[in-house]
C-alpha cells in the first residue's frame, strides 16, 4: 500500500474536485445568507425554533450543521480523504468503500453537533431561572473562549494533531478492506479530528453556527495547525488569543466589536 500512496499522492481525481465543490457551496450558501438577510437559516442553533415542530427543528439544524461541517472541517481532510479514496480503487466497490469511510467521519461530527446542541439546550433551560446569569451572557462567551484557549496546550491536542498531520502513517497502521473496515476506518478518524478541533467547533455555538466572522479564521487556524509548516507555533499562539479575548469578554467592555455576541 506505501507505493500506492506514493504514485497517487499528488492525484487530483473527480472525487476531490467534487468536495472541492461541496466545500465552495456551502461557503456560498453562508455568504449568500449573510449577506440577503437569510442568516437565521444557518445560524440555526437552537433545539426548538419558534411556528416549527420539534423534528421540523432538529432536521433543520442537520441540515445547517452538515453545511457547517462541509465548510469548516472538510477542508483540513482532504488529504486523509484524498489518500483514502486512492488506497481503495482497488477495491471490488471503491465508490461504496469511499462513501462509508466518508459517511464514518461525518457521523462523528454529526453527533458531536447533536450533543452539542442538546447540552446547549438543557444549558439554556437549566440556567432559565437564574436571572443574574442570563442577564449577563458575555459570561458564558467567555467562559467558551478561554475553555477553547486553555485546550489548545493540552496533552490531548498535540496527540490528535499528530495523527490528523501524518494520513499516510495513519493509513497504513488502520487501513482495513471492505464498507466495514473503510466506515471504521472514517469513525477512527473523525474521532482524532473531533479531537483536535472540538473545543474550536463549541465556539461556533456560542457566536451562532456559521457566523462568518468567526467561520472564516476558525476554519483557517484548523487548516493551518494541520498542514502548516509552522502549526506548533500557531496552535499556541491561538491558545493566548482565545484566552485573552475570553477574559475581555467577561469584563463586558463597552466598545467590544459586534462579532461578540450571544444567541
Amino acid at each position: 500500500m506505501s507505493a500506492v500512496l506514493d504514485r497517487q499522492a499528488n492525484r487530483i481525481t473527480a472525487d476531490t474536485l467534487l468536495l472541492l465543490g461541496i466545500i465552495g457551496l456551502a461557503w456560498l450558501l453562508a455568504i449568500v445568507a449573510e449577506l440577503t438577510g437569510r442568516v437565521q437559516w444557518v445560524h440555526h442553533h437552537q433545539l426548538v425554533v419558534d411556528d416549527m415542530t420539534l423534528w421540523s427543528s432538529l432536521v433543520l439544524f442537520l441540515l445547517a450543521w452538515q453545511l457547517h461541517i462541509a465548510a469548516m472541517m472538510l477542508p483540513s481532510t482532504l488529504p486523509m480523504i484524498g489518500l483514502f479514496r486512492q488506497v481503495a480503487a482497488g477495491q471490488s466497490r471503491p465508490g461504496a468503500v469511499w462513501a462509508c469511510f466518508l459517511g464514518g467521519y461525518l457521523l462523528v461530527w454529526t453527533m458531536f453537533g447533536v450533543l452539542a446542541l442538546l447540552g446547549d439546550t438543557l444549558l439554556g433551560m437549566a440556567l432559565a431561572d437564574w436571572h443574574w446569569l442570563m442577564h449577563r451572557p458575555e459570561w458564558m462567551m467567555g467562559a467558551v473562549l478561554v475553555l477553547a484557549g486553555a485546550f489548545q496546550f493540552t496533552s490531548l491536542k498535540s496527540r490528535c494533531l499528530d495523527k490528523c498531520r501524518q494520513p499516510r502513517s495513519f493509513l497504513l497502521a488502520h487501513y482495513r478492506r471492505g464498507l466495514g473496515g473503510a466506515m471504521t476506518l472514517g469513525v477512527r478518524h473523525g474521532l482524532f479530528c473531533l479531537g483536535c478541533c472540538w473545543a474550536l467547533m463549541l465556539v461556533m455555538f456560542v457566536v451562532g453556527i456559521a457566523n462568518l466572522a468567526w467561520m472564516a479564521p476558525l476554519a483557517a487556524l484548523m487548516i493551518y495547525e494541520k498542514i502548516g509548516r509552522h502549526g506548533d507555533r500557531v496552535v499556541r499562539l491561538a491558545g493566548m488569543a482565545l484566552i485573552l479575548l475570553g477574559a475581555l469578554v467577561f469584563l463586558g467592555p463597552a466598545w467590544m466589536p459586534a462579532l461578540v455576541h450571544m444567541h
